[in-house]
Formats: structure tokens, sequence, C-alpha cells
């Protein structure tokens, strides 16, 4: 199937949003303005870089998401003054 006819597959939803504070329309067409684009792509480039691309993890959150395998007494120190190269040795 051609990658044309997989797209025309695809139903595009619509969305309308109601009682916007004034202030966010004009944020809104003002970042569009920035960024070359219409309003209505802005909102869409907005709706989809939030809601489905990934989020970077911060530092802390890579951390605490490794799983605990052990205590420091489990595990061989290196002594200080050998090599860096012979950590694994």
């Amino acid at each position: 199937m051609s990658r044309f006819k997989m797209i025309s597959l695809i139903s595009m939803a619509n969305l309308i949003v109601r009682n916007l504070d004034p202030r966010i329309v004009d944020a809104l067409k003002q970042r569009a303005a920035r960024h070359g684009r219409s309003a209505e792509a802005e909102h869409r480039a907005l709706l989809e870089s939030l809601l489905v691309q990934p989020v970077a993890k911060s530092f802390v959150q890579a951390l605490s998401a490794m799983p605990n395998v052990g205590q420091d007494e489990d595990f061989q120190r290196v002594e200080e003054g050998r090599n860096v190269r012979d950590v694994f040795d």
C-alpha cells in the first residue's frame, strides 16, 4: 500500500475549544506568528508536543528509575592509585 493511500485511511478528528480567555488566544496568535504558521497549526503543534512526543527525563527521574541492585558492601571498591583502565580487571 502506498504512503498516500495509508495517509488517506487515517481519519482526523476536530477539536473545538470554547470559552477561552482572550489572553490565551492572543498568546497563541503571537506564538504562531513567531513560528510562521497559523494559529490553528500552532495549536496542533502545541497539542502534539505536549501530549504525543515523549518528554525527556530529568537526571533525578532517570536515577530514581534504576533498580536497586544491592548495597555498597556488595561491590568491590577500586583502590585509589590504580589505573582507571584496570577498574574491570
